[in-house]
Formats: structure tokens, sequence, C-alpha cells
């Protein structure tokens, strides 16, 4: 565990609260203060896995493939600190609002795919992208870091959030992360894992590097 920060994610004082936060455009009414926004680790797990101090090997300024953005609440966080972000997300709706997004972030790329085909993307994603920010919530999550790590540099890293009652409504939360582990190490060197629970319930943040 450290406390270790990327260069663009400082603590500030919110609402006299001392909070994550990244410079950029406001997305989703979080509280800003000369320009910096709140970094909200309650609607974020890599929020979550910073605020409890796992070490996420992010510097700043990196390649980011993100699996899962959603309508963009994260990723538009990474963007403000990461060089080129390629955002993958699957359904319409919350695609729209991450175009949105992306709209004030010109190193941000919407994507409308599904993470679980890389194929369909692998003409517009760079290789060797130096992170790859993972939050899908879909059975078979390690099944898409497996598939996706062919984007990944040697030394780059996974950052996974994983979904208990994604994989599995009715089994020990316990039981799907040794299990989900367990084949991410097929591709995969699992460097620390921390559990989410304080900030998301039955939750995973996996950090690995490619084998």
């Amino acid at each position: 565990m450290s406390d270790s920060l990327p260069a663009g994610v400082e603590r500030r004082t919110f609402d006299g609260r001392e909070r994550l936060a990244t410079e950029g455009e406001t997305v989703y009414g979080e509280p800003t203060d000369a320009g910096w926004r709140a970094w909200d680790a309650g609607r974020s797990k890599l929020g979550a896995m910073l605020e409890l101090g796992v070490e996420t090997g992010l510097a700043g300024g990196e390649t980011v493939l993100y699996l899962g953005a959603a309508s963009g609440t994260t990723v538009s966080h990474v963007a403000d600190f990461a060089g080129p972000t390629y955002a993958v997300e699957f359904a319409p709706r919350p695609a729209r609002d991450l175009v949105g997004v992306a709209e004030d972030r010109t190193n941000l790329f919407p994507l409308l795919k599904d993470a679980r085909k890389p194929e369909t993307y692998a003409h517009v994603v760079e290789s060797n992208v130096d992170c790859i920010v993972q939050d899908v919530a879909t059975r078979g999550q390690a099944t898409v870091a497996l598939r996706n790590e062919q984007f990944l540099a040697e030394d780059g890293y996974l950052l996974a959030a994983v979904k208990a009652r994604s994989e599995d409504v009715l089994a020990d939360p316990d039981d799907v992360f040794e299990a989900v582990t367990e084949e991410l190490k097929e591709g995969y060197e699992i460097l620390e894992t921390a559990r989410l629970d304080r900030f998301h319930d039955d939750h995973l943040g996996v950090v690995a590097r490619p084998k």
C-alpha cells in the first residue's frame, strides 16, 4: 500500500473534507474549486483504489484503454491526468453521455464496442498501451482482461475492478474473487489485490502485469 498519486491527481479540500481531485471540466455535478474537480470514490472503482492506497503504477500521462466506461464518470478523471484514453462502452445510452464528456477532452476517444470482442476495435486502439482499466459488469471478467491483454505493453498495468455479483449473484464473493484471480494468472502476474467494500460492496481491486 502507498499514498503515491499520479501527476495530475491531488488531494484537495472540498466542503471541509480532503478528497482526490483532477483538473478539468465538470461532468457529474461533482464539487469543484479553481478548476479542480472532486473525484468521488463512491462512484469510481479506480478512485476507490487510489483512496485506499493501492499501488496502481500510474504516474500520469499514460496511454490508457478503459473497458466499461459507462457514461464517463471515472474515465473523465482518467483523461484529466492521462494521455490518449480509449473508452470502450457497449450500451448505447451511457455511450451517448460518454460522447458528451469527450467533447471537452481532446484526448478521450469513446468507442461504442463490446469489451468482450477486442477484435472489433483493434484497428482503432494503438498497441502497447501503458494501462488497461477494467470495470465491466459482465460474467467472464477475467476472460475480458485476457482477451484485451494484446493491447498492453510488456511493462504495462491492468487495473481491474472485479464485481462478484456480475460473475455469480449467489456465490460467496471471496470464492468468486479467488476464481477470477486464478483465471487472470493465465496471462497476468497479480501484484496486489484489495477489497473495495469501504466504497463498493463486493468488489475487488486487482493490479496485475502481463506475464
